[in-house]
């Protein structure tokens, strides 16, 4: 079959979710505010059940990946250092602004169009554990750190306590929460109760195409104003920069055995930015900046993704 045609039999029902869930929202089936609905439900109960049936039904060394975890890490806090670096040194941007910038090109959206890309390309098991150890990285190292390098400037007490508020607010975090669950189950050799387990799975079922739908009527009503140039710097670092800094981490500091694992890391790394992304830069005083870059690099990323995937099948990876 035409190679052509194989990438789009894995791109396109992903877009064509997200395409859905734009035109629903957009012919008034459905508002925005039911949008922010089934997007709670999304990160409050289908995911985290997916992270737990994910992680649950495998050994504790096959779901603890160190060499994913530090490359991951480190591909992803060099992204973070080069664009505050930019958008400090050259933009002199304030650093509410910098914070923003950055994490629009490190923080992908590993949950809404990550695990539905990797089930399609590698699997759904490589997808649950690649999911869950980003959600690691991004949730106990990145956003923390960027919020307090945000709230550094002109806060009262420094960065200590905002970076304290966002490792605090992990405990009520129902990814968190499931994310530990299934490393429990993993680590102790329990399995769940085939009940629970089916329930567990129902919700879990439901996680990939909803998060599409979502981040598809999510997208209704944003606007390209005025912020052009930080727009293109975000998707140029999301989309180009972040992938290339993960190809080098792989292939030169750390590199990950698992060969499904490593087009996963690569193929993660690629993403556009993460769904919450609008929200945090709403809280940081930017949020018609976060909800432009949204819909730029969303859009842009139909085309990055399949030249990534049509590049890593001519490379036979």
């Amino acid at each position: 079959m035409d190679p052509a045609v194989d990438i789009l039999t894995i791109t396109g029902p992903i877009y064509l979710a997200i395409a859905l869930g734009y035109a629903s929202t957009r012919w008034g089936w459905f508002s925005p505010q039911d949008m922010q609905v089934l997007g709670r439900f999304t990160l409050n109960i289908a995911l985290p059940a997916l992270l737990l049936s994910a992680l649950a039904r495998r050994n504790i060394d096959e779901t603890l990946n160190p060499q994913y975890l530090a490359a991951y890490a480190l591909a992803t806090l060099a992204m973070v250092l080069a664009g505050l670096l930019w958008a400090r040194l050259a933009g002199k941007h304030p650093l509410a602004l910098c914070s923003v910038l950055a994490m629009g090109m490190s923080c992908p959206n590993s949950a809404f169009v990550g695990y539905p890309l990797i089930a399609l390309t590698l699997g759904s098991s490589v997808a649950g554990m690649a999911l869950a150890l980003n959600m690691v990285v991004e949730n106990l190292l990145i956003i923390p750190l960027l919020l307090a390098v945000a709230g550094s400037e002109g806060a009262s007490g420094g960065w200590r306590p905002v970076l304290r508020q966002a490792l605090t607010g992990l405990f009520k975090n129902p990814i968190i929460l499931g994310i530990a669950a299934g490393f429990l189950f993993s680590w102790s050799g329990l399995k769940i109760p085939e009940a629970l387990g089916r329930g567990v799975d129902l919700f879990a079922g439901a996680s990939a195409a909803l998060s599409l739908f979502v981040i598809g009527g999510s997208l209704v009503g944003l606007q390209v104003q005025g912020v052009r140039a930080a727009i293109a710097a975000i998707a140029v670092g999301k989309l180009i920069l972040h992938p290339l800094l993960m190809a080098a981490v792989l292939m030169w500091i750390v590199p990950v055995d698992d060969p499904a694992l490593r087009t996963a890391a690569l193929l993660m790394a690629a993403l556009p930015m993460m769904g919450i992304y609008t929200l945090l830069a709403h809280r940081l005083g930017q949020g018609p900046l976060g909800a432009a870059a949204q819909l730029v690099t969303t859009v842009l990323s139909f085309a990055s993704l399949s030249a990534l995937l049509w590049l890593l099948s001519v490379l036979g990876l």
